[in-house]
């Protein structure tokens, strides 16, 4: 049976909304989050979407528009007629008077959704909300304040960064992330749909663990049927919600795109100044901004490989929805509404790299399989050159795209493959995985131990290939919670 109301996953953040609701002093709670992760969906629940005052921030609304709002949505809880304030030091001294009515309550619940999207040009808004919860509401108890919003960069830079009046004055904080694996399965089972992991993780590399994507999905309709009429169809719904995604998180976001979409063509990274070299900006603090905000948003990910230093960071794409419209739908100009299912095997290097990006999304539950939970490791990735060995002979460059550096004196080099079927290990593949992990021992110099890692959506064949590695780790552990 579908139900659409059931929370799934989330349940350190809910335990930590019940925390702040039994609380004995005032809170104010920061939940923030790209767009279409569910941040409302999870405060209503909590609260069963009742409040004492709610209101929303307007995208892209003028000052006006958002005082309106605000005093519409006052008349309404207070039921009583609010003029519309000149100013939001009025705004807000309009709502403390109404709350002081009620401060008899047990329990005085404030939702203000979109808080970003509040603070317009000149509008002074963060100032006046600084007053209003540290000269007034803070004194209250019984006051819960959460404030939510989309635009990650204002919440981390402007509110939890603040080095003001609301310097650490935020109680609690939640950034809330995509689901993972078993989280889009249970997601997905709620709404009707009977999918094989292999399909789900299909679904997971074009749409990422974003709930408000996969409810667009139709269980009538195969994996590819509604790639197909999220991305291709007329008016697909999925087509312009790339530009709409990084306008309503980055106030400037012309130069986030252009880090996102250059990215896109480099699979295993690049470094600062070859982004900066490629994209043509000064290399400044502003800068520096962007691709911390990109990071901290979970588009890009920063990463050292392995035996380089800081210096040598290097910044990798992780976004699977950005990664599957920049391939596909970016350029795709219409004329064929089922050109998913027609692309067959031109999407299989596509495939290779979005699985690679769902493993690494998915390190914890490897590390779970690999029985290493409780072991401080790192993440990186490693490549060289073609170099003259120690038998004085030339050898090729090799590269391994994902390494799992171990506190035990110990690293996995794990190779992830994406096929329909279990995956055999030939005799000349298994002799190049040899080569690689020789190659890497030898030009690292790292007196580690090494252990050859699979990681299949399919399985592997246990054959005499099977035999060289150390460990295998397939799509069921991938969804293990």
């Amino acid at each position: 049976m579908e139900n659409k109301n059931i929370m799934v996953g989330r349940h350190q953040e809910m335990a930590l909304l019940q925390e702040i609701i039994s609380s004995p002093k005032a809170e104010l709670v920061a939940v923030y989050g790209r767009r279409r992760i569910g941040k409302t969906f999870l405060i209503d629940k909590t609260f069963n979407a009742k409040y004492d005052f709610y209101t929303t921030g307007i995208y892209e609304g003028t000052r006006k528009e958002q005082l309106t709002n605000f005093a519409t949505q006052l008349s309404i809880y207070a039921k009583k007629k609010y003029k519309v304030p000149k100013d939001w030091m009025s705004a807000f001294l309009m709502l403390r008077e109404y709350l002081e009515t009620l401060l008899d309550k047990e329990r005085i619940d404030i939702f203000i959704d979109e808080l970003p999207w509040l603070d317009t040009p000149r509008s002074r808004f963060l100032r006046a909300f600084d007053l209003f919860w540290n000269g007034w509401a803070s004194k209250h108890d019984n006051i819960k304040l959460i404030v939510c919003g989309s635009a990650t960069t204002w919440m981390t830079n402007k509110l939890l960064g603040d080095k003001g009046g609301l310097h650490n004055r935020v109680t609690k904080q939640i950034n809330l992330r995509p689901f993972n694996l078993s989280e889009t399965e249970e997601f997905l089972k709620l709404r009707g749909f009977d999918l094989s992991l292999q399909h789900i993780t299909e679904i997971y590399m074009a749409l990422g663990g974003t709930p408000y994507y996969l409810d667009m999905m139709s269980r009538s309709m195969s994996v590819a049927q509604n790639i197909d009429k999220l991305f291709f169809s007329d008016n697909a719904a999925l087509q312009k919600e790339y530009d709409f995604l990084y306008k309503s998180l980055f106030k400037e976001s012309r130069l986030y795109r252009r880090v996102v979409e250059v990215l896109s063509k480099q699979m295993k990274g690049m470094t600062r100044q070859d982004l900066i070299r490629e994209i043509g900006v000064e290399d400044n603090g502003y800068f520096s901004e962007v691709l911390d905000d990109l990071c901290n948003c979970d588009f890009i990910r920063s990463y050292n490989a392995f035996g380089k230093t800081e210096r040598d960071v290097m910044y990798q794409l992780t976004d699977l929805y950005s990664l599957f419209y920049l391939r596909f739908v970016k350029n795709y100009h219409g004329g064929d509404e089922h050109y998913w299912s027609h692309l067959g095997q031109d999407i299989s290097s596509w495939e290779g790299y979005a699985f690679e990006q769902v493993c690494l999304h998915h390190i914890s539950q490897i590390k779970h399989k690999l029985g290493i939970s409780g072991i401080l490791t790192s993440v990186c990735s490693w490549s060289c050159k073609p170099y003259i060995g120690k038998d004085g002979e030339e050898h090729k460059g090799a590269q391994i795209d994902l390494i799992i550096d171990r506190g035990d004196k110990t690293i996995n080099l794990c190779e992830m493959k994406f096929t329909n079927k279990p995956f055999a290990i030939s005799a000349e593949y298994a002799q190049r995985m040899l080569e690689r992990r020789d190659t890497f021992r030898e030009v690292t110099g790292t007196n580690k131990s090494l252990q050859l890692t699979m990681v299949t959506s399919s399985g592997l064949i246990h054959n005499a290939g099977w035999q060289s590695i150390n460990n295998e780790v397939d799509i069921d552990d991938l969804f293990h919670a």
